[in-house]
């Protein structure tokens, strides 16, 4: 029960996120004013991602009253890894064209793999993320067929 409370403003603030940036592709206006098209829906979603934001806040702030389950989540390593995590996937978005699929790759899910076991087991994570790298870029340009950068 605890999860679709949670679940549910989840949703819809993605759900408002993707309709926000849909928006701003639709075509422009060949009278008048171009971005008027977008206007409604970019305000529609602006304010339907405020209001789940706000309604997420609402939940946590229930459940953190009802149990301590939300704390105990937040403490410890557990942000931390998430931080790293998100850090990790924005470079490998920017890195990705420039040095390519294979080695961007290695190194995302090379550092990733260091963050998590620690440099005690660098044999298995470097086993790990070479033998990952190289079988899906086997898979995906020899089996598949798709060119990657």
């Amino acid at each position: 029960m605890k999860a679709i409370k949670l679940s549910v403003p989840i949703f819809f603030i993605l759900f408002s996120a993707v309709f926000l940036i849909a928006s701003f592709n639709l075509p422009k206006a060949s009278l008048g004013n171009p971005n008027a098209p977008i206007y409604f829906p970019a305000g529609l979603s602006i304010i339907m991602l405020i209001f789940s934001i706000i309604y997420l806040f609402q939940e946590l702030k229930k459940l953190d009253k009802e149990n301590k389950y939300i704390k105990q989540m937040l403490s410890g390593r557990t942000p931390k890894l998430i931080g790293f995590t998100i850090l990790l996937g924005v470079i490998y978005a920017f890195v990705f064209d420039r040095i390519g699929f294979l080695y961007s790759t290695i190194l995302y899910l090379g550092g990733l793999l260091f963050y998590i076991n620690g440099i005690k087991k660098w044999l298995v994570n470097i086993i790990v993320t070479v033998a990952f790298s190289f079988l899906s870029w086997y898979a995906f340009s020899v089996l598949l067929g798709v060119s990657l950068p």
